[in-house]
């Protein structure tokens, strides 16, 4: 989607994306930053669990939550 829909960051998928899933690797990244990673609904499970499995994952919010004002400090 080239109109600036964020896309899933799904291997191969070109679906709007719906969740951001939070992550951090403990072990290069500080404990507070934040990397993330984008999900559409199917692809939202997957990349939890992967993520998850390795001890990473420290938030799944819907990308409308993620954008509020409140939380605009992230990175």
């Amino acid at each position: 989607m080239s109109d600036g829909t964020p896309i899933c960051s799904a291997k191969g998928c070109r679906a709007a994306a719906v969740w951001v899933l939070a992550w951090n690797n403990p072990k290069i990244h500080t404990p507070e930053r934040r990397k993330t990673w984008l999900a559409c609904e199917e692809h939202r499970e997957h990349l939890s669990q992967f993520l998850g499995v390795r001890g990473m994952l420290k938030e799944v919010v819907t990308l409308a939550e993620w954008e509020t004002p409140e939380r605009q400090g992230r990175d």
